[in-house]
C-alpha cells in the first residue's frame, strides 16, 4: 500500500503497442521522449517509464544507444525517478532485454511476472485504412500467433544481473497467477520488500478490467505480501482514468501514459503525456490526496537514489 498517504503517479511516455499511425502525438525520436518524459515530471509524475524507438519509423528497440540521449537528458534536467522496461518481443533475447537497464542502471526497472499471449490485437487492423509503416500492420497481423515469454529462468536472470547494479524491480503482473510469482521470487530471496507491485487490468491474455478484479488483486497481494509492498494500478484505454481512480481510493498509485491510452477524453486524442498526468492529478487532488514528489516517491519505495551518469 502506499506510504505516508500520498499516491504517486507514474508516467508510461511511448511504450511499444501504439505504432505512429494511431497517433500524431506518440512520441518517437529520443528528443520527443524525452521532452515528454521531462513534461511529465514538472505535471506531477514522480516515475517516468522508458520505451525507445527507431526515430526513423517508430519501431521498438531495445538499443542502448537509441534510449541514451533522451535518458542523458531526462537525468540533466529532472529529479524524476527513471523505470527502464526490461520487457521485450516474442523474439528479443535476454540480453536484448536487458542492455538498456544494465547500461543506465536506473533506480527501477519494470519486471513482467509471467508469460502473456495477446488474444484480439489483429482486430486493430480494421480501425485504420493507410498505415504510415508496414512494420505495423506486420505486428497486428502476426498477433494471434505471438507470446511473450517471462519464464521463470528469464526471470531469475534479469533479476540477478540488472539487480545488481542496486536497480529495483516494479513487479508488472498482468494476472493473479502472477502476484503468487512475486511471492516465488520472493521466497528465492531474489526479490526483497517492499515490494512495488503494478496490477495489469484489461490487457489481452491477463485479468479482466471488472471491478471486482481490482478488489481481488489487492486482496491476494494483502495476503500474500502483508504492510511489505506498494501498489499501483494501470488500466488502457478509456478505463485508464476510472480504473486508477478506483485504485487509488483503495490505497494503490496509480499509471497514466501515451503507452497505455492514447486519448484524453472520449474522441479526443491526448496532445501529450503531460495532459494525462495533469488530469490524473488534478483528479486525485479533488479526492483530497496528495501527490508525491520524485523524492518521497523514493523513500516509498526504498529506491537507493544512486548517482547518475548524466551522460
Amino acid at each position: 500500500m502506499p506510504a505516508g498517504g500520498k499516491v504517486i503517479i507514474t508516467c508510461a511516455v511511448t511504450g511499444a503497442a501504439h505504432t505512429p499511425t494511431m497517433s500524431p502525438y506518440l512520441p518517437i525520436t529520443p528528443e520527443q521522449i524525452a521532452e515528454e518524459a521531462i513534461g511529465a515530471a514538472k505535471a506531477g509524475a514522480a516515475i517516468v517509464h522508458f520505451h525507445a524507438r527507431i526515430p526513423e519509423d517508430g519501431r521498438p528497440t531495445p538499443d542502448p544507444d537509441v534510449y541514451a540521449p533522451a535518458i542523458y537528458r531526462v537525468r540533466r534536467e529532472s529529479n524524476v525517478i527513471i523505470n527502464i522496461t526490461t520487457s521485450g518481443g516474442p523474439k528479443a533475447t535476454v540480453e536484448d532485454r536487458v542492455a538498456a537497464a544494465l547500461r543506465f542502471k536506473p533506480e527501477l526497472a519494470s519486471l513482467n511476472m509471467g508469460s502473456l499471449s495477446p488474444y484480439g490485437r489483429q482486430r486493430i487492423l480494421d480501425k485504420f485504412e493507410l498505415w504510415q509503416h508496414p512494420w505495423e500492420q506486420e505486428l497486428f497481423m502476426g498477433a494471434p500467433s505471438r507470446v511473450y515469454p517471462n519464464t521463470e529462468e528469464i526471470i531469475t536472470r534479469t533479476i540477478k544481473e540488472v539487480g545488481a547494479g542496486g536497480t529495483r524491480f516494479e513487479c508488472e503482473c498482468y494476472d493473479v497467477g502472477h502476484l503468487y510469482n512475486v511471492a516465488y521470487f520472493a521466497e528465492m530471496g531474489l526479490l526483497t520488500p517492499p515490494f512495488i507491485i503494478q496490477t495489469v487490468f484489461g490487457f489481452s491474455g491477463g485479468i479482466g478490467l471488472d471491478a471486482d478484479n481490482i478488489t481481488h488483486m489487492r486482496n491476494v497481494a494483502d495476503r500474500l505480501f502483508g504492510a511489505d509492498y506498494r501498489w499501483s494500478v494501470l488500466a488502457p484505454g478509456k478505463h485508464q482514468f476510472r480504473l486508477c481512480t478506483m485504485g487509488a481510493t483503495m490505497g494503490s498509485n496509480v499509471r497514466v501514459g501515451l503507452e497505455d491510452n492514447l486519448y484524453l477524453e472520449k474522441g479526443k486524442l491526448a496532445r501529450s503525456n503531460a495532459e494525462q498526468v495533469a488530469r490524473m492529478r488534478d483528479i486525485l487532488t479533488l479526492l483530497s490526496f496528495d501527490i508525491a514528489t520524485p523524492d518521497e516517491a523514493r523513500q516509498m519505495l526504498a529506491l537507493n537514489g544512486q548517482a547518475r551518469d548524466n551522460g
